[in-house]
């Protein structure tokens, strides 16, 4: 007796039913995404109305006034704005070393201390650096009262908002052109008149400033090398002396120099030379 036998054949029809599920699965997937791209391909297919252009605008008839660039220097409370100010101050230092060079004491001092020098017979000392220091140092003092005035009657008033520019420039100008004609001779200003080709002021009131200061320059050199060869009279003599009494003991190759130099050295300190130059300079602009 034979019994049938059953052949179990479900595990080897599994793999095929689940490629046929998961083919079902990707197939409806692909259609309900393409349902999706034509839907939206026909909603942006769709026309758009067309839109009017906007109306041209009608041309501005042209102005009558000349375009003009116009410039305040005051600011909001009526004093001058901050970037005047600002490019005052810039111009005012770059111009500074002009302007004491030519409308201050600076050059007469500075000419009188580098002679003295050069009358002892000191070539760098003391060094121009110094010189130039001492000189500045005694122009301020000199110039103190009248910087001082300029400052009262020009600058603050202008920084103010009291005063326009040009009000304080012609205020600030008054003090310096009182000082710089005290110091200069009519010969001088008679001078650069006729190097100018100009006529003849009839008061001190209508000398212009650009003949002023070159005078006033000339006067103050002329002055510096008066005082110069005052101090140079007395080295002078002892170099004299030195030099007929090497010659006279037969010592020519011994340079006078060497032999004056502790001698002028000597007188300069004794009579504090120092003290008296400065006196004498500070007291020509009393």
């Amino acid at each position: 007796m034979t019994l049938p036998v059953q052949v179990d054949r479900g595990p080897a029809s599994h793999p095929r039913a689940l490629r046929v599920r998961l083919g079902l699965v990707l197939l409806t997937l692909v259609l309900a995404l393409g349902v999706l791209l034509l839907s939206a391909g026909g909603a942006s297919a769709a026309p758009t109305p067309p839109v009017d252009p906007p109306a041209p605008t009608a041309p501005a008839e042209p102005g009558t006034d000349d375009p003009t660039v116009q410039i305040d220097i005051n600011g909001i409370n009526g004093g001058p704005s901050s970037p005047i100010v600002v490019l005052l101050t810039i111009t005012l230092l770059s111009v500074a070393p002009s302007l004491l060079l030519m409308m201050t004491s600076f050059t007469k001092i500075f000419v009188v201390l580098a002679l003295t020098r050069n009358a002892l017979g000191l070539s760098g000392v003391p060094p121009n650096q110094v010189l130039a220091g001492l000189a500045l140092f005694l122009s301020l003092f000199v110039m103190a009262p009248v910087i001082s005035e300029v400052n009262d009657v020009a600058a603050q008033p202008y920084l103010a908002g009291s005063m326009t520019f040009d009000e304080a420039v012609d205020s600030g100008t008054a003090p310096l052109r009182e000082f710089m004609l005290g110091q200069t001779r009519e010969a001088d200003l008679a001078l650069v008149t006729r190097a100018a080709d100009q006529s003849n002021p009839a008061s001190a009131d209508e000398v212009d400033m650009v003949t002023l200061i070159p005078a006033f320059m000339l006067s103050e050199l002329r002055s510096a090398f008066i005082i110069g060869f005052v101090i140079f009279v007395p080295f002078l003599v002892i170099d004299l002396v030195v030099a007929a009494s090497l010659m006279s003991m037969g010592m020519m190759m011994l340079p006078p120099v060497m032999v004056s130099l502790p001698f002028k050295l000597l007188l300069f300190v004794l009579v504090d030379g120092w003290g008296l130059i400065i006196t004498a300079l500070v007291g020509s602009y009393a």
